[in-house]
């Protein structure tokens, strides 16, 4: 099993550009699913991105504004976000799996997650 720790978040103007990073740590990271959720206090965990470690296939909720990076050497996962907007305010954790189905998008998909970095993005 990985063990995940976010970093990254932080309070930026609208319009702006945030990269979270996702440190992992463990055995066999290169074999795992990494996902990106976000959550506002008092509403459901979403799911925000993820990557195959197959083909490093990625998937988004906003594809024209997200990219998702892998460094399996590093053992890290990113989270490039640009063009923020207030709604995109929330606690984001990244989460892993071995499982490679299509329900990516699914946290009872995931194993282990990090303990999540705030974002909040002013109007």
């Amino acid at each position: 099993e990985v063990q995940l720790v976010e970093s990254g978040g932080g309070l930026v103007k609208a319009g702006g550009s945030l990269r979270l990073s996702c440190a992992a740590s463990g055995d066999n990271f290169d074999a795992y699913t990494i996902g990106w959720f976000r959550q506002v206090s008092g509403k459901k965990r979403e799911a925000v991105s993820h990557i195959d470690p197959r083909n490093e296939s990625t998937h988004y909720l906003d594809s024209g504004r997200f990219s998702m990076s892998r460094d399996n050497v590093e053992k890290m996962v990113y989270l490039q976000m640009n063009v923020l907007k207030p709604e995109d305010t929330a606690v984001y954790y990244c989460a892993a799996t071995l499982d490679y189905g299509d329900s990516w998008y699914r946290e009872d998909e995931y194993d282990s997650w990090g303990q999540g970095t705030q974002v909040t993005v002013s109007s």
